[in-house]
């Protein structure tokens, strides 16, 4: 504690310092007994006060509580908890900050923290890039008893954040939603057994599947579609051979297809993401989270795009090099490259408060 506490005088240090001095040059030059009690009193109260201010920042442990997943530029709810370990003696005009890469957004005051007991307080928690966060570092600070002096503890929790890419839509995310949506549910349309709908009878189609009763009361051919027996399954495939001058695309097409996976995965659909490193389905190899967690530390690599694989799905394609794409044979996918999904101007993206919803 030594080593990491540091003091900065306040204005009010500084003027009382002064009338320190000049308490002490008149008590000097005059060699008056009042003044020199006066100067004794004065000094004491400094020194009374750097020692309350240094015990009240002892014997202070932290916590600082997050929910089990958290997602970038999205508002969330987590927890401060301050405990003091010392016996008797409690803790006064306690401020607690973070620092940028704790998401703690705004400095929390405890007035009192009584000895051997705990105070928590709820707090709004706030990050503005995924990744994996590891400077955890937080600053203790009071300026109790007389405010001559703000003494300050950094302290730095043991422990990593994972935060996710954004979930929430930006521009352009519903639209690609929507579309992509639109195949999924002409790829339902199948010979499963479930009943789908009654629908014109094409040309060159079986006639084992001809509903008679409708198409006697239409006087047109029309066939029963069904339901096909397995959900549908939706290929993503993020392109990470990247140049360096098109890194804001990419971390634009890595929130795409968070945002994808979290809309999909929430309807209960199958949704395989590749990479030139990484193949991950979801439910076979695990829940959405699996695919968050992957895509919250994912950096652009130089590789060569994979095939996609032969099984009925839908192909959605994120690439900054559209020509490599289609030579591996993703012909047909929706395509997402730099001109189709632009990315946005800086200061666009308004965060998103949704506290517990994640």
């Amino acid at each position: 504690m030594r080593e990491s506490m540091r003091q900065q005088i306040t204005l009010g240090g500084i003027i009382y310092t002064i009338a320190i001095l000049l308490v002490a040059m008149a008590a000097f030059g005059s060699a008056n007994n009042l003044l020199f009690l006066l100067l004794a009193a004065m000094i004491a109260t400094l020194l009374v006060s750097n020692f309350v201010s240094r015990l009240g920042l002892a014997g202070l442990e932290f916590d600082f509580q997050l929910p089990e997943h958290v997602s970038s530029r999205r508002r969330v709810a987590g927890r401060i908890v301050v405990i003091n370990q010392k016996r008797w003696i409690p803790s006064f005009s306690i401020h607690v900050t973070g620092g940028d890469e704790t998401g703690l957004t705004q400095p929390i005051y405890f007035p009192v923290v009584p000895g051997r007991s705990s105070i928590s307080d709820t707090v709004e928690v706030y990050f503005s890039r995924r990744g994996l966060h590891t400077d955890n570092t937080f600053q203790f600070s009071t300026r109790f008893p007389f405010g001559f002096a703000e003494r300050m503890v950094h302290v730095r929790l043991p422990r990593e954040v994972l935060v996710y890419p954004c979930i929430d839509a930006r521009p352009g995310f519903e639209d690609i939603l929507g579309a992509v949506s639109g195949e999924m549910a002409s790829h339902v349309r199948g010979r499963g057994n479930d009943f789908y709908r009654i629908r014109p009878y094409h040309p060159l189609e079986s006639a084992r599947h001809v509903d008679w009763k409708a198409t006697a009361h239409t006087g047109d051919l029309q066939v029963r579609e069904f339901a096909r027996e397995q959900d549908p399954l939706v290929q993503i495939f993020l392109d990470l051979d990247v140049p360096s001058e098109l890194t804001g695309w990419f971390e634009n097409a890595v929130n795409c297809c968070a945002f994808l996976v979290w809309r999909i995965g929430q309807k209960d659909s199958r949704v395989h993401l590749r990479t030139q490193v990484a193949s991950i389905r979801i439910p076979e190899d695990g829940d959405v989270y699996t695919i968050l967690k992957y895509l919250a530390v994912v950096t652009p690599t130089v590789g060569t795009p994979v095939a996609p694989h032969d099984e009925y799905s839908v192909h959605v394609v994120l690439s900054s090099s559209p020509a490599p794409i289609l030579e591996a044979g993703w012909s047909g996918s929706y395509l997402l490259d730099p001109r189709t999904l632009p990315a946005p101007a800086v200061g666009t993206d308004a965060p998103n408060t949704a506290p517990g919803s994640e």
